[in-house]
């Protein structure tokens, strides 16, 4: 391999894809990555995620000897920062990998290197790391490039959207921002769009916290649909004939790593002036919650009317519609609160994306709903709207596979 140009750390759902991307512009790309088995999978161009056109990328790109994987950060003159901001169980945000990623590249900085956070971040992240950096190397002190840049990628969708999405680059004074705008010209064809750090921060917590707010009221509705004896997929259907509605649709909660997370970023730091965004999360989270109840009290009607314990189909367990990616997915939770209350329960688990789960036993779509006397679905796969269901199943649907019936 000729001499690495970009180091990215982080080889996950963002970091594999972006390091791919690179690496396809002719750039000699160096992912790191602490789980040995995903480096040597892709050392081998091959992939440990479902992403469409990831595999191919990865493929011509190791094997044009742009890109290699390591566990250890080598000598670059970018370094991209592209690890996990989960958050801690008082719902603050964990910036500790990106910490742990920032010391592990510090003593390969070197002047003029350009080093951006990628990994979406609370507000001032990107000013204590730059800290954490001059701290440790006090001779670099203005003499290096620090900017922040956030992913606003759609999974299923990564690759195009990595290269047509405009992007927001902050850096932490003008020079900064200008090298990391001409950084991302080589590869981005979407508008780039120059702002500081702080701001470009706040924007992806802004955009995810938005989307947010906006899901709260759709399952709102459905909420209080239900109570009403309204079909809530005609009432969005009808309200957003108005040339200024544009309702979205709900479902059993919010998951994934971005908008399930995102807006308790704000909300912690920023606690008396977040309240719409709080009570949204709140609104969302009881979704998932109100979902499980109805399961309990549809399976307890069942039970009283035939005398037997249903069988249960539990169709989906991603946090969206064709993907495999289960993080922070509230139809996971759903399943998980169901099994917990009735473990002795005849319930098939359906996750058409994925091969297997180290908890739950997973069944084939079409058998489980052959099988089940109850048909819950949580997830809106492709799989499930081609599905043909006997009149006589019960179905629960809470992700609007059918939207003539809830």
């Amino acid at each position: 391999m000729k001499k690495v140009e970009v180091v990215t750390v982080g080889l996950g759902y963002i970091g594999l894809p972006t390091s791919a991307l690179i690496a396809q512009n002719g750039i000699q790309v160096y992912g790191v990555d602490v789980n040995q088995e995903i480096v040597d999978t892709i050392n081998k161009g091959e992939i440990h995620i479902v992403e469409p056109s990831l595999d191919i990328a990865v493929e011509e790109s190791v094997k044009k000897g742009f890109l290699k994987a390591g566990i250890q950060p080598v000598e670059a003159n970018t370094y991209l920062v592209v690890v996990p901001t989960p958050f801690k169980g008082n719902h603050e945000p964990d910036i500790s990998y990106v910490e742990a990623a920032t010391k592990n590249i510090i003593h390969l900085l070197k002047e003029d290197d350009l080093y951006i956070i990628e990994s979406t971040s609370p507000i001032g992240t990107t000013e204590k790391m730059m800290r954490l950096i001059y701290n440790l190397r006090p001779e670099l002190e203005g003499k290096l490039n620090i900017a922040y840049c956030p992913e606003r990628v759609l999974p299923g969708n990564v690759m195009y959207e990595l290269v047509y999405n405009d992007r927001v680059i902050g850096g932490i004074d003008e020079k900064s921002t200008n090298k990391a705008l001409n950084f991302y010209k080589q590869f981005v064809k979407g508008e780039l769009h120059s702002t500081n750090a702080r701001t470009a921060e706040m924007c992806k917590l802004t955009e995810n916290s938005s989307r947010d707010v906006q899901i709260a009221f759709a399952n709102e509705l459905s909420l209080i649909c239900d109570k009403a004896e309204i079909n809530v997929w005609e009432l969005i259907n009808l309200a957003n004939k108005h040339p200024r509605v544009n309702i979205l649709q709900p479902g059993c909660g919010v998951g994934g790593h971005c908008i399930a997370v995102d807006p308790y970023f704000i909300v912690s730091d920023y606690p008396m002036e977040s309240k719409i965004i709080g009570t949204a999360r709140e609104v969302n989270n009881y979704k998932s919650f109100w979902c499980a109840e109805k399961i309990q009290n549809e399976k307890l009607k069942f039970e009283l009317e035939h005398k037997r314990k249903p069988k249960i189909a539990l169709m989906g367990l991603a946090f969206k519609p064709n993907i495999d990616d289960l993080r922070e997915s509230p139809a996971k939770y759903i399943v998980n609160k169901v099994l917990q209350n009735d473990n002795n329960g005849n319930y098939f688990i359906v996750e058409p994306n994925i091969e297997e789960h180290n908890v739950f036993k997973l069944t084939d779509y079409k058998k489980a709903v052959e099988a089940a006397d109850i048909v819950v679905f949580l997830v809106a796969h492709k799989e499930f709207k081609e599905l043909n269901i006997e009149q006589n199943k019960i179905i629960l649907d809470f992700c609007g596979i059918n939207k003539n019936r809830i």
